[in-house]
């Protein structure tokens, strides 16, 4: 079994690794977001995110990143933490950052193959679909499990106080 610690990788680590996987003509599976609180629709949704392709990339926003996204109360785990566990996910196979509010720049760098969204974005509004599209990728929004999010764990918590 592969170690959490050697799924995570720069941004500029990944990307050297994923042209060497292109040329053996393996699908790069792209996704990314916050994962502040790991929950079963997240690995729900990473499972059926590794089933795209060949090998699944993960790109967590900077701690920076998700408070600009979601408030200042946010992240409740800081980007370490979130890398750490994220690795731990079978299904995952790398794991990145990114500073900026969306991952466009990085999606650029990567250039995966087929890129993957929850149910709440559109094919056509995800951000770097049409990048991805362009080198003649697929853009892929995948349905979310009913009930299962960040915001309303946390929502519970706060109410049970």
């Amino acid at each position: 079994m592969r170690s959490s610690i050697s799924k995570i990788k720069s941004p500029a680590q990944l990307k050297r690794i994923l042209a060497a996987a292109r040329k053996k003509k393996l699908e790069i599976v792209f996704t990314n977001g916050c994962f502040d609180l790991l929950h079963r629709g997240h690995v729900s949704y990473l499972e059926r995110a590794r089933k795209a392709g060949d090998l699944l990339v993960v790109a967590l926003n900077s701690d920076a990143s998700v408070k600009r996204l979601k408030g200042s109360d946010r992240p409740l785990n800081a980007l370490e933490d979130r890398l750490m566990v994220m690795a731990a996910v079978e299904s995952v196979d790398y794991v990145t950052w990114f500073t900026e509010d969306t991952p466009l720049k990085l999606i650029r760098e990567l250039r995966p193959t087929v890129l993957v969204k929850g149910g709440d974005w559109k094919p056509d509004q995800i951000v770097g679909g049409s990048d991805v599209r362009s080198w003649g990728g697929k853009v892929r929004s995948l349905r979310f499990v009913e009930g299962r999010s960040t915001t309303r764990t946390i929502e519970k918590i706060r109410k049970s106080r």
